[in-house]
Formats: structure tokens, C-alpha cells, sequence
């Protein structure tokens, strides 16, 4: 039995450079709102290189999903593709300067990994120990469709200023405390 309810937050977004420094802030914002300070560093550099495995190599498209949810005392980070092929932990060569991001998620998490999502897609992951006072914290009621939190008024129907540029999507974020 779960005795601390969790807490959830989610954005899709197309992984392009843009979007992915706002999920970086998005991401730093929310472990700021649930007191989870000495993990961001950690969960903005997972999510970043998570992001960019989406940008270099997703295909049909770079459409994706960042969750994040702290249940009990772990954090997880997870991004969601529509790329059903597995990544692989590169051994780059000393002066490479690319192929490290999987090796660089893998050690500054606690864990991470890769599960199939149906049959066109995956979900890659990790977790991050969180202080055990942030489970402790108060939750707040969601009520209707509005969400809580300190991105509860991102989807207010303003236009996003790249979602007229060709390539940008609007990020979509749903937030809950």
C-alpha cells in the first residue's frame, strides 16, 4: 500500500533545441515547487540528453512526452518517442564529442532504462533518489480540468511565440502538484 500519494507532471513537445532548454526550465521549475532543489541539477541534465536522443535519431518524427513523478522517495524521469528502435550506450572515444549522453544518464542517476511503448515506440528512463521530507509534503486537489501547480496557467490559449515558425510545435504541459 502507497501511504504518500504521488505527484505527476507532463509536457509533449517536439524535441527540437528550443523546446528542449523550456523542458529543461519546466522540469527545474516543478522539483522547485515540490522542494526537490538538490535533485535538479541531475534531472535537467537526464532530461537534456534524453531530449537530444530524440532530436539526433527519433524518427518518423520528434514528437514526445517528458514525465516526471515522485512517488514515495524516488523521482523518475521519463521521455516517451514514437521511434520503436532501442538506443545503445556508446563508447566514445576520448576526443568524440558526441555518443556520452546515455553514459552521462546512467551516472548521475540511480537507475535508468528502455522499454518498448507498443509497437511503435519506446519509453527511456531514469530515477533519482529524492529527500524522503518531499514526500511529506502537502498534495493539492486538481479541480476540473485546470491543473495546479506553478505552471498551472502555461495553456491559457495565447499563442506561443515559435508556434507560428515552420518545424515548432507549441509545448503542451499538464501539471499536477
Amino acid at each position: 500500500m502507497i501511504s504518500q500519494p504521488s505527484r505527476y507532471c507532463t509536457v509533449e513537445l517536439q524535441a527540437l533545441p528550443a523546446r528542449i532548454g523550456q523542458v529543461r526550465r519546466i522540469v527545474s521549475a516543478q522539483l522547485r515547487y515540490w522542494h526537490l532543489d538538490p535533485l535538479i541539477d541531475q534531472a535537467a541534465l537526464g532530461v537534456t540528453e534524453l531530449l537530444t536522443n530524440v532530436h539526433r535519431h527519433a524518427q518518423p518524427d520528434k514528437v514526445c512526452t517528458v514525465e516526471i513523478e515522485l512517488l514515495l522517495d524516488r523521482l523518475t524521469v521519463s521521455v516517451h518517442d514514437h521511434d520503436p528502435r532501442l538506443p545503445v550506450v556508446n563508447d566514445a572515444e576520448p576526443f568524440e564529442t558526441c555518443g556520452r549522453g546515455l553514459a552521462m544518464v546512467a551516472a548521475v542517476s540511480e537507475s535508468w532504462g528502455v522499454r518498448p511503448h507498443g509497437e511503435t515506440g519506446k519509453v527511456v528512463w531514469f530515477t533519482l533518489p529524492a529527500p524522503s521530507q518531499a514526500a511529506a509534503l502537502p498534495t493539492y486537489p486538481v479541480y476540473g480540468a485546470a491543473t495546479a501547480g506553478p505552471f498551472a496557467d502555461l495553456d491559457t490559449g495565447a499563442p506561443d511565440a515559435l508556434a507560428d515558425a515552420p518545424g515548432h510545435a507549441p509545448a503542451r504541459s499538464a501539471v499536477v502538484g
